[in-house]
């Protein structure tokens, strides 16, 4: 028979003595193909790094002598041979023997199907080796998806039940303002309630009770007015708590080298659902009704949930599936343990750069929200789009937006990694988050192009977005323990500017120009800049 193939120890491999070769009886044995040993238990093909390639067959002989004189080791010498149709007075390596000699290229098939079961272990294996923190990651990613699905469709279907109730702008004004009504109302709320229980309840909450509500909209919507505007409150009150909750939980589960790519994420979550909802729901209302929008998107809410209660959890130190070395990275980081029990308002309320959050976010969200609540309307009535292209445009911000804040989050913690100091980042960060806006909106009183004048507003949102690694992230820098209320105090100012916003607004647009909307939005950020710049720190004041 041929030589070729055969396989070659080292003239001298000690091993452990819970690991010696155990001998076995004599059973004949298949015949063995040129170029390989046995694949019986008794011999194997071997795949170890000492091995070599040899002219010669061979098998292994264990000698006692070797085994004395290694101190429990052994010697494993080679022996040439002539390859017979049985191989008699086989030696059987124990599994884990076996298990450490064999490369996985030449280990037996029976015994990879026994490790992983094929692919799918290999599937299993990866998720298992997945960041458990970014799985927490990712389900609050989608759970902001889910949010401004639920929340930009009414602006959609809003069309037809106007015409099927009959209502008038008044009161189409009145449900869509009636959703801030809960939405303001749980903000602070909402972050004392996760700093003290924890997250994951609060999210969870937020979730079926807002998805809840989008589905009773349409048996509110027919019952009348009022149950109408009670559901729509109800929403509101659903994801109210969302932000607060998701940054109490992110503050646990986040080290400070990945806390902007984690935030930037779930905000785009957001931006996201924004482009969901305005593109699917135009469809389902084509084709099965203003109704079908609601069910379909509070159904998602149940599905969600399911994965919610099954793998997310407040912090690490609660969760029995993450691996010690993760843990030990997240709690590096100095995160309690333990939740908060009291707030310390006075305290909290005494810190500048406290204030300085709050007038910011009031600032960024004056501009942010004119722009997302009339951009339709510019386009409509300032570049002559017609509903259909306003509509199409709008969705572009959105898209901008969610890709910036993910390269605004990536450049922030490649600087925090490479030692820049986490309060320049942020100042760095929410600089370009407020400049950069205010020199694009500044630009649209100069440009006559259509194609310019959605590029400047594209331009402003994405430079807007780079805020995710500014104020967004800084709740967690300053007090990681409080984040849940200081996103509560902060928001509240920025839902206000959104609601006093919109409003001055229609009365600039009223009395005034186009001109005169942007210029207000651009004062605001300017000052932001500066109050931002002078009080804010990325260091931690509160514990």
């Amino acid at each position: 028979m041929s030589p070729a193939g055969a396989y070659l120890l080292p003239l001298s491999c000690p091993l452990p003595s819970d690991l010696l070769p155990r001998p076995k009886s004599t059973r004949p044995r298949p015949p063995i193909r040129n170029g390989e040993a046995s694949r019986g238990r008794g011999t194997h093909r071997l795949g170890w790094g000492g091995l070599w390639r040899s002219g010669t067959p061979c098998r292994l002989r264990w000698t006692a002598a070797g085994a004395r004189a290694g101190g429990g080791g052994a010697d494993l010498k080679p022996e040439a041979f002539d390859v017979p149709d049985s191989v008699p007075d086989s030696i059987g390596f124990p599994k884990v023997v076996r298990r450490e000699l064999v490369s996985p290229a030449l280990r037996p098939r029976e015994e990879e199907e026994e490790e992983g079961d094929g692919w799918l272990g290999a599937v299993g294996a990866g998720l298992e080796t997945f960041p458990k923190r970014w799985v927490i990651v990712i389900l609050c990613f989608s759970a902001f998806l889910l949010c401004n699905m639920d929340r930009v469709n009414m602006s959609i279907a809003i069309l037809p039940m106007s015409a099927e109730f009959n209502w008038n702008p008044a009161t189409v004004g009145l449900i869509q303002s009636s959703f801030f009504w809960g939405y303001l109302l749980t903000q602070i709320a909402g972050g004392i309630w996760a700093d003290m229980v924890g997250g994951k309840l609060v999210l969870g909450f937020g979730v079926v009770w807002w998805s809840i509500a989008t589905a009773l909209t349409p048996i509110a919507a027919k019952a009348g007015l009022p149950f109408l505007l009670v559901v729509r409150a109800f929403m509101g009150i659903g994801e109210g708590v969302a932000m607060p909750a998701m940054n109490n939980i992110l503050s646990r589960w986040i080290p400070v080298a990945e806390r902007s790519r984690s935030l930037a994420l779930v905000y785009s979550g957001m931006y996201l659902g924004s482009v969901t909802g305005l593109a699917f729901s135009p469809l389902l209302i084509h084709k099965f009704g203003w109704p079908s929008v609601f069910y379909s998107f509070g159904s998602l809410g149940s599905v969600w949930l399911t994965v919610w209660l099954s793998k997310a959890y407040s912090s690490p130190f609660e969760d029995p599936e993450i691996s010690p070395d993760e843990k030990k990275l997240i709690v590096s980081d100095n995160v309690l343990k333990e939740p908060v029990k009291t707030i310390p308002w006075r305290l909290i309320l005494s810190k500048p750069p406290v204030w300085a959050l709050i007038t910011s976010h009031f600032c960024h969200n004056w501009g942010t929200f004119i722009l997302l609540t009339w951009m339709p309307t510019y386009y409509n009535q300032v570049l002559k789009f017609n509903l259909t292209d306003s509509g199409l445009f709008c969705i572009l911000p959105w898209l901008t937006m969610a890709v910036s804040a993910n390269v605004g989050g990536w450049i922030a913690d490649t600087l925090v990694s490479k030692g820049m100091s986490v309060t320049i980042v942020r100042k760095i960060m929410q600089s370009i988050g407020f400049l950069g806006p205010a020199f694009f909106l500044t630009q649209l009183s100069h440009v006559h192009s259509p194609a310019m004048a959605i590029l400047c507003m594209a331009c402003s949102q994405g430079t807007d977005a780079f805020s995710q690694s500014g104020l967004y992230s800084n709740h967690q820098d300053i007090g990681p323990r409080y984040a849940g209320v200081l996103l509560g105090l902060s928001n509240t100012a920025g839902v206000l500017a959104g609601v006093f916003g919109t409003a001055a607004t229609g009365y600039i647009l009223q009395h005034g120009s186009w001109d005169d909307v942007f210029k207000v939005s651009v004062t605001l950020y300017i000052a932001g800049t500066v109050v931002w710049n002078l009080f804010s720190t990325g260091e931690k004041i509160l514990d």
